[in-house]
């Protein structure tokens, strides 16, 4: 009972910040995002009569403690769902800084979601393995699809309603995404630990929930029209509002640097020099650009000659889970 699936990454153009239930992982605003090609997990699951526990290796290294065990949490979702109770030997090759910022968690939560339903036999749409891998990462939900994605956060307590649907395809529309790769360190806060801290004390918190709506019509009008400077605008201003909700948390925090301010600079003077690109930036120091493949170059020449940058990977449009 083995099976390998490919899951990429998603970016939040409209970003997910707050659950109104913990555990099943429920949001308290819609989100959107656009899958990338460029990073992706591979995640191979193998359910074996002879286990006595879950086995969990990432990029070869044998994993214990806290990712272990939000990885065997997550396969007692799936057991329960298939009503089996095998354990699982579980390999997992990132192409993703983990813990960075650069969402790890979606694509490896994503392929395991799909790997390990697959193993099992299960015959499932993608709408039900949205919100299976919902459990596992709140993000991961969106990385079933590819190109343009709205998680809906839903209303029921059960969270049966709250999944991720696909608002246009990865052939759409050609739009590029440079990560500006600062460190691969682990950050100091994590996801969940901010989130967290934000809506249970952040003043500036309903402000940013009320603003979500607006938002959202209005980047998904942007989508569909291909209009890149409502998208890129919009994008930019939803993330600066939510980065702003961790300074008004108590103890207030940031996931910036000096590096992460460098390369807003320079996003802001490729517009100065009539270049479109935008910035957007979730839980890390790391920043991702989006622009137009007619300025690639040059959107790739000024960040790789910014203070502080170590890498930048280009990505296009992604594609949605893939078997192996």
């Amino acid at each position: 009972m083995q099976a390998t699936a490919l899951a990429h990454t998603n970016i939040a153009l409209i970003k997910y910040w707050g659950k109104r239930h913990d555990a099943l992982i429920l949001p308290t605003n819609n989100s959107l995002s656009i899958t990338l090609d460029g990073f992706y997990t591979t995640t191979s699951v193998t359910f074996q009569d002879d286990l006595k526990q879950d086995e969990f290796y990432l990029n070869d290294q044998w994993i214990t403690g806290v990712p272990y065990k939000r990885v065997t949490t997550f396969l007692d979702v799936v057991r329960s769902y298939a009503q089996r109770q095998l354990y699982a030997h579980v390999e997992s090759f990132n192409k993703v800084p983990t813990a960075a910022g650069f969402a790890s968690s979606a694509s490896g939560f994503a392929a395991l979601a799909a790997a390990a339903t697959r193993a099992l036999d299960l015959n499932i749409s993608h709408e039900e393995l949205s919100r299976l891998t919902r459990q596992g990462s709140g993000s991961a939900c969106r990385s079933i699809y590819g190109g343009f994605v709205e998680w809906h956060k839903g209303t029921k307590t059960d969270g049966s309603d709250s999944y991720a649907v696909q608002i246009a395809n990865e052939n759409h529309w050609d739009i590029r995404v440079a990560a500006a790769v600062l460190t691969a360190d682990e950050k100091d806060i994590s996801s969940r630990e901010g989130m967290k801290r934000t809506v249970d004390t952040s003043v500036f918190y309903q402000g940013w929930l009320d603003s979500i709506p607006r938002d959202l019509e209005e980047m998904k009008q942007g989508i569909i029209s291909k209009d890149f400077e409502k998208v890129g605008r919009i994008t930019e201003a939803n993330c600066l509002k939510m980065h702003a909700t961790t300074l008004g948390a108590q103890p207030p925090f940031t996931y910036w640097n000096a590096s992460t301010m460098a390369v807003m600079e320079t996003v802001l003077e490729l517009r100065t020099q009539g270049i479109p690109a935008f910035f957007t930036i979730d839980a890390g120091p790391n920043v991702k650009v989006l622009y137009l493949p007619q300025h690639e170059e040059k959107v790739e020449k000024m960040l790789r000659e910014t203070k502080g940058v170590a890498d930048v990977i280009l990505s296009r449009t992604g594609s949605g889970i893939s078997y192996k």
